[in-house]
């Protein structure tokens, strides 16, 4: 049985922002982030009150929005709720575990996500395989990026 490395703990919207610079660092590309903090700002807290920027903890929730340039196009949506979403080439991965987020940008940048195409039912999904047993997999609504098409393995069935 082969074990995989224990992906470490982001507790914070901060500190998956930090990840995500590192990864960027590592793969010559640059972002932009775009923060909003208090309960008033981070679009999940609609039941939040006017001008109420706290939880009812007392946290101050904080949620930001991360570009990273080049191709593919990538951006992340990290969510006070240990979660984000994840757009690559418009294609849009919901609800992935902030701990997964450095994992899966750099199964992206690394080379190892790949399009699975199908003749029948024609469709086409992009898959991210992650270290362990954890894989996303989205379709892909729109036409083929050149980033995606060369990501495409064809599968028949």
């Amino acid at each position: 049985m082969t074990a995989f490395p224990q992906r470490p703990h982001l507790p914070t919207t901060e500190s998956a922002v930090a990840a995500i610079r590192e990864i960027a660092r590592e793969y010559g590309r640059e972002l932009t982030v775009g923060d909003d903090i208090g309960a008033d700002q981070t679009s999940r807290r609609t039941a939040a009150g006017a001008f109420v920027v706290l939880d009812p903890d007392g946290s101050l929730p904080h949620e930001a929005y991360v570009e990273v340039s080049g191709s593919p196009a990538v951006a992340v949506h990290l969510f006070p709720e240990d979660d984000a979403k994840i757009t690559v080439d418009g294609v849009t991965f919901e609800d992935v575990p902030r701990d997964s987020v450095p994992a899966f940008l750099r199964s992206v940048y690394g080379g190892v996500a790949y399009v699975k195409g199908r003749f029948f039912p024609p469709s086409q999904w992009l898959v991210v395989p992650l270290p362990g047993d954890e894989t996303y997999k989205e379709l892909v609504l729109m036409g083929l990026t050149p980033w995606l098409a060369g990501r495409f393995r064809d599968h028949r069935g």
